[in-house]
């Protein structure tokens, strides 16, 4: 069977990447996310780096390539992503969790931090830790401000041991400009294993000198014995947010194109269904309207978006797992690929979004 190529799709300028979040931790949700994006062609599933994670990744993924024949036979194309984790050299907005004490909150609050979260990690015993990536949509709507968020940054020593020897594809570092030394000391960190990776990927923000502190990540990382991306981080975990949300992503990704920096452009950061219009109209993709440019963006990355597409999709599995199967049991969880008919149906809505960065022509006026 023909699959999508992860290396092919970077070079042909298809590629397409799942955020699942780096601080997501729900692993009923990233199992069915990773399955779903795999069975509609994803060529990278991107997940928090926790080893219960990357397991749970690794099952879903396994779980595609069985299936792989049939979401063929469906009209698919299913793909064999590479998995990536997502690090950081410091604090950062995907870093965190929201967090506050649900005894302090008025009786008659109308809950506007409840009806705000898009992960539904909110409820009257306050946050759903697993369930909260750090949007912070929350905390400049709570009414008595009582909203705080903490962060967390990975040490060096920890994660490559428990990481790369995990098998995984990819690593994604998270940066802002100034903190040289911060990524330094996370790259001599991973510098031993990088000859074990297929991907190397940059994120980060825009700022001042943002394109002279990639040129010097780029001479400390190397050599580098793989493929590199700079994700341009727009306007972060923003992509459901509205229509809007994407023009941060791409006129930074404009900015970074325009540099003879060696490596892959991918978009993040405010991706959403309006994001491969509006590259197409800017010529700024390949073999699409103009063909004279020498350099085009190779790929998105879609988070927060993605994930909004398939929401109605886990909450009914999640209630599902509320139901017994037969007089006998209780309670019984259950896993997207023993609903048939439930799985295809979150296939069907992941697909047009994956195929519009790589068939462009069938699902472009789709979502």
């Amino acid at each position: 069977m023909d699959f999508y190529s992860p290396r092919r799709s970077l070079q042909q300028g298809h590629w397409f990447k799942l955020i699942c979040g780096a601080s997501f931790q729900h692993l009923p949700a990233i199992r069915t996310l990773a399955l779903v994006y795999a069975l509609a062609g994803a060529d990278c599933i991107d997940v928090a780096a926790d080893p219960a994670i990357v397991s749970t990744a690794r099952e879903a993924l396994a779980i595609a390539n069985q299936l792989s024949d049939e979401a063929h036979d469906r009209g698919y194309n299913p793909s064999l992503p590479w998995l990536m984790v997502s690090l950081n050299d410091g604090e950062d907005p995907h870093f965190r969790k929201a967090e506050f004490d649900p005894a302090i909150c008025p009786p008659n609050c109308s809950r506007p931090c409840e009806a705000v979260c898009p992960a539904e990690a909110i409820n009257r015993t306050g946050v759903i830790d697993d369930r909260c990536y750090g949007c912070g949509r929350c905390v400049p709507i709570c009414p008595i401000e009582q909203i705080a968020t903490r962060s967390y940054v990975y040490a060096p020593e920890v994660i490559s041991p428990m990481l790369l020897q995990a098998g995984i594809d990819a690593i994604e570092i998270h940066t802002q400009v100034g903190r040289t030394e911060d990524f330094r000391r996370l790259w001599n960190a991973i510098a031993p294993w990088v000859d074990r990776l297929k991907l190397v990927a940059i994120s980060c923000p825009d700022g001042d000198d943002l394109i002279d502190y990639l040129w010097s990540l780029y001479e400390l990382m190397q050599p580098l014995p793989c493929e590199l991306i700079w994700q341009t981080d727009g306007r972060p975990m923003s992509g459901d947010i509205g229509d809007g949300a994407t023009r941060a992503c791409v006129k930074l990704g404009e900015k970074v194109l325009a540099t003879e920096i060696p490596g892959y452009i991918q978009l993040a950061g405010g991706t959403n269904r309006h994001t491969v219009p509006k590259l197409e109209a800017l010529g700024m993709l390949h073999n699409r309207r103009r063909t004279s440019v020498s350099r085009w963006v190779s790929g998105i990355a879609y988070g927060s978006y993605a994930r909004s597409l398939l929401l109605p999709v886990l909450n009914q599995l999640e209630a599902m797992e509320m139901m017994p199967l037969n007089c006998r049991s209780t309670v019984t969880p259950r896993t997207i690929e023993t609903v048939p008919d439930l799985l295809w149906q979150a296939v069907e809505l992941a697909a047009p979004l994956v195929g519009q960065i790589k068939s462009p022509e069938r699902f472009l006026q789709v979502i």
